[in-house]
């Protein structure tokens, strides 16, 4: 399962991986049309859901996602983690490292452990109105959580 898939990048990345099933679920239709595109272009067979994340129910192997930063909205990766927490063991999630002492701690009260932290850089390009630069580079924390579900 991608959560907040977007364009489709890790659902995708999960496919060519050799994943069997993947699901991508986003609440804005035109990211999940550019997903669509971008699945078909890399000729992988992924489900694709429009819809929020009360739309996703049942059990998954893994999560995969790259949630809001929560910097703009405070804590709106926590959401994510909690849903991704509620529905599978294995979560791969990639947060802003500025936030790595409030997620450390999130995981640790949800129950669950940090099985490894690799800091790294993601480069974002200017996709949307708000951003304001060409291109962007953030230092992010690619986390890989076991819940004990």
């Amino acid at each position: 399962m991608d959560l907040g898939t977007g364009t489709g990048r890790l659902a995708i990345g999960a496919a060519l991986l050799g994943a069997k099933r993947i699901t991508g679920v986003d609440i804005d239709p035109a990211a999940i049309a550019v997903a669509r595109e971008n699945a078909r272009a890399t000729n992988v067979g992924v489900d694709w859901i429009v819809g929020n994340l009360e739309t996703i129910q049942g059990r998954f192997d893994t999560v995969v996602m790259n949630p809001p930063f929560g910097t703009k909205r405070r804590h709106l990766d926590s959401i994510f983690l909690e849903k991704a927490i509620s529905i599978a063991q294995t979560i791969y999630s990639i947060h802003k490292a500025s936030t790595r002492s409030y997620i450390l701690s999130f995981v640790e009260r949800h129950g669950c452990r940090i099985h490894s932290v690799h800091e790294c850089s993601l480069e974002i390009p200017r996709m949307f109105e708000h951003h304001m630069k060409r291109r962007h580079s953030v230092k992010v924390d690619c986390y890989r959580i076991q819940s004990e579900l």
